[in-house]
């Protein structure tokens, strides 16, 4: 089903369970984010049932679990930097990057104005 413009559920499902349970309005900035990056989002993982969430070694308090964090395929430094001026612009304050992908979650009940590495 499609979501937005560039998104569709299958993106975010975990495929434990084939379940999945973003919040819309994290999709929704998201979407904002995509258009403000005018590159391609690759979706490595939206949603996450505790099991795929413990498998790959996700935090216990993973906002995954939630439907409030996507991690997003980066491969090289430019792509990095342009999916994270986009997704800074589109009003997201939490922000992880690693060397092949791009962490971001809107979890409110979390520290904000952060960036981390992994």
């Amino acid at each position: 089903m499609q979501l937005t413009r560039n998104f569709t559920d299958g993106e975010f499902k975990c495929p434990c369970c084939d379940k999945e349970k973003m919040s819309r309005d994290f999709i929704a900035k998201l979407q904002t984010a995509r258009q403000a990056a005018d590159i391609p989002f690759h979706i490595n993982s939206g949603w996450r049932c505790q099991n795929r969430n413990k498998k790959v070694g996700g935090a216990e308090n993973s906002s995954h679990l939630t439907g409030h964090a996507a991690d997003i395929r980066a491969t090289d430094s430019q792509k990095r930097f342009a999916i994270v001026n986009a997704l800074r612009k589109a009003g997201f304050e939490r922000i992880g990057v690693a060397k092949t992908f791009i962490h971001v979650d809107d979890d409110a009940g979390k520290t904000q104005r952060v960036m981390w590495l992994y």
